[in-house]
């Protein structure tokens, strides 16, 4: 039999529900979360359309997502551990939003910071249509997510599902967020739940019951 995942890693669009899944996930398998930090002084000045703030936010989350995995020791770990964020999921939003020239800086740390961390055994990826997650953003006032743009939100969604059609690193578990709702929904979550103390193989995806 295969063994139960060890490292799973949340992923999916702003705002889809990857904080609560990770942290529920971690309490179910008495494990421990990881969780993103979204404390990033650049984002108001990237949100706003400031000079150079994209690059400035984009390498202050990934030096931010390198020292939680690093220093966390995943792999000598005697239980199991959620993160709300994959390291590779980084790359995609630097290749969104940055210059040739800021990319190739970028690109050498990513290289380097990539090669020293482990893949996770299982990736959750919560897919999401723009409409939902502008649903979603809708409901925020302060945050400084609330501003993109219904154009980034559609873009977002594509590289998303372009870079899961392509993902090969670890086993992944699909969850269209439009079929279920794990945000709200207590028997759709702990469905969810449920299946992800089974075996996944290659990508799957989850449906609950009833639906």
């Amino acid at each position: 039999m295969r063994k139960a995942p060890h490292y799973i890693a949340v992923e999916g669009p702003l705002r889809v529900g990857k904080k609560r899944l990770a942290t529920a996930l971690a309490d179910h398998l008495r494990g421990r979360d990881i969780l993103d930090d979204r404390e990033n002084p650049h984002l108001e000045g990237f949100y706003l359309g400031r000079a150079g703030a994209a690059f400035r936010a984009q390498m202050h989350s990934l030096i931010g997502r390198y020292r939680k995995l690093s220093e966390a020791g995943i792999e000598q770990s005697h239980f199991p551990v959620v993160t709300d964020f994959l390291f590779e999921k980084d790359k995609l939003f630097a290749y969104l939003n940055l210059d040739d020239d800021e990319i190739a800086i970028y690109d050498a740390y990513y290289r380097l910071f990539k090669g020293l961390l482990p893949d996770p055994d299982l990736t959750v990826y919560l897919k999401a249509t723009p409409e939902r997650l502008r649903a979603q953003l809708s409901e925020l006032r302060d945050d400084p997510d609330a501003r993109v743009s219904d154009a980034y939100l559609e873009g977002t969604v594509q590289a998303y599902d372009h870079f899961f059609s392509r993902y090969q690193a670890a086993d992944v578990l699909v969850v269209d967020t439009d079929q279920t709702d794990i945000l709200s929904n207590p028997e759709d979550l702990d469905s969810l739940l449920e299946e992800l103390t089974k075996p996944v193989t290659g990508t799957q995806f989850f449906l609950p019951l009833g639906s």
